[in-house]
């Protein structure tokens, strides 16, 4: 494992033409759809086999994310779309906007070490949740700069009662 963790991505670069193109796609109900039905269970296969490499949604930063699990105390992986604030890597637990959680945060919270993997990469991380309104909004804000269906989820949940948890991962070798 390394010590440097997964490349960073700041939300705040020009993203490339071609996910501006993608996004629109991503946002309709087929993407939802697919994001759901395929990209969910493809996504940790494809990153495992190219080494992070390539996703469903390629050129969108995502990473695979190994937690143990809650129930089981087995490994489980993960596809998650994921930026950097500063050395730490944010996730959001918006599980498409469905009605819940996803496991990979339940996983989280039983057990905070996680591994991640993107592009050869590898390392150990700790979650924690963010619960700080102020710094909820300003990674959220973040987040929708990444991808704009953030708000759609938000808006999706709140409907239900949901709030969508974010989490920061903290490089394992840093909190020693």
């Amino acid at each position: 494992m390394s010590a440097v963790g997964i490349p960073p991505f700041d939300p705040r670069a020009p993203r490339s033409r071609y996910l501006k193109l993608l996004e629109p796609v991503v946002r309709s109900s087929f993407g939802r759809r697919f994001g759901i039905e395929v990209a969910a269970r493809v996504d940790p296969w494809l990153l495992r086999v190219s080494h992070g490499r390539v996703g469903a949604f390629v050129g969108a930063p995502t990473a695979l994310l190994t937690t143990t699990g809650a129930k089981s105390g087995e490994p489980r992986s993960a596809a998650v779309l994921y930026f950097s604030d500063g050395a730490d890597v944010i996730l959001i637990a918006s599980n498409f906007g469905r009605d819940w959680h996803p496991a990979w945060y339940h996983n989280l919270k039983a057990h905070p070490e996680a591994v991640m993997q993107r592009g050869g990469a590898s390392a150990s991380y700790v979650a924690s949740e963010v619960s700080d309104e102020a710094e909820r909004e300003r990674l959220f804000g973040m987040a929708d700069l990444l991808y704009k269906g953030y708000a759609d989820y938000r808006e999706r949940t709140a409907v239900v009662g949901r709030e969508i948890p974010l989490l920061r991962l903290t490089l394992a070798s840093a909190r020693s």
